[in-house]
């Protein structure tokens, strides 16, 4: 079957090891399902596994692709589940010691067929389109949580996007804004900042400026170069939900200021079967758009890895079969 992947790990020159070619056809076990990939966004995760970060050697060729949304075989419209974990666990998938994602241990979604287990497979409403619906399994998930399970936040509240053009940050504003949050977010370029405010953002700022008031939660995904104005930007006894760190991950904690002003600071990883379906529904039902700022046939899936590579990103990044 035709497959995007890793064809070995590559620290340095990760593209050089993208391959687009072909790949057996998968075996379905029992449990297990086959879907039918209509569309598949890309994460950064998935330049990590291109490097060889979280996968060991021998795991490689690894097809790419986290999550995606397409067809079962009999017709049904389904949207992926990234989180593959231990059949016998019980709870929040998020926190089973033995879960992976796609890509980790099991081949991904830039392919004609990825096999996951059934209960990954969650009905996609008919509201959302395949090319929406598969952007939902890892960045709009990941902010869906930040935001309804990890920051306490409630309607008319103020909340700071720290960053706003990537997947997570464009998935934070425009959920915010549906949910009545008062949504602020900072943004390196005018252009980046202007994606905000189309995407319902009521104020930007640029990036470490002096905010007008203190926020009630700061959402976090860039690390050491935006935590100390994170930091500063929040009200005594208010939030920061962080869900990565890609400008690095050991800032100065300012621990001072967090006991003083008794800030509380979350960790907050991809999300639950129960969130995304949920997820799903509160997009359908409050008719949210979500950003694809590049749309590609996944033949020309380098187009788009460069494009993140050299972070020329907008929205999410989607290919399509």
């Amino acid at each position: 079957m035709f497959a995007v992947y890793a064809a070995e790990p590559n620290a340095d020159a990760p593209l050089d090891s993208l391959t687009v070619g072909e790949r057996p056809d998968p075996q379905v076990p029992e449990g297990w399902v086959a879907v039918n990939v209509r569309a598949a966004s890309l994460n950064l995760h998935d330049i990590w596994t291109l490097r060889g970060v979280g996968i060991k050697p021998d795991q490689f060729p690894m097809i790419l692709g986290c999550d995606g949304a397409g067809t079962l075989e009999d017709g049904t419209e389904v949207v992926i589940h990234s989180i593959i974990g231990d059949p016998g666990w019980s709870g929040d998938e998020t926190l089973d010691p033995r879960r992976t994602l796609l890509t980790e241990k099991h081949q991904g979604t830039f392919a004609d067929t990825v096999v996951i287990p059934a209960r990954n497979a969650i009905p996609k409403p008919a509201g959302i389109s395949a090319v929406h619906a598969a952007v939902m399994g890892t960045a709009w998930l990941t902010a869906y949580r930040m935001l309804f399970t990890k920051s306490g936040l409630r309607p008319g509240q103020t909340m700071l996007v720290q960053g706003a053009s990537g997947g997570v940050s464009t998935a934070l504003i425009q959920l915010g804004r549906a949910a009545g949050m008062r949504v602020w977010v900072t943004g390196r370029t005018e252009e980046k900042r202007a994606l905000a405010d189309k995407l319902g953002a009521h104020a930007t700022f640029p990036s470490g400026e002096r905010l007008p008031e203190r926020v009630d939660a700061v959402f976090e995904s860039v690390g050491e170069a935006t935590w100390s104005h994170s930091m500063r930007a929040l009200r005594p006894g208010g939030t920061i939900v962080v869900c990565g760190s890609t400008s690095g991950p050991n800032p100065g904690a300012d621990l001072q200021r967090l006991f003083f002003l008794q800030l509380r600071v979350e960790g907050s990883t991809m999300g639950t079967r129960q969130e995304l379906t949920d997820l799903l529904s509160f997009v359908a039902a409050a008719g949210i758009t979500p950003e694809v700022g590049l749309e590609l046939p996944m033949d020309r899936a380098e187009e788009g890895f460069r494009a993140m590579l050299d972070g020329n990103t907008a929205g999410k990044i989607v290919f399509t079969r």
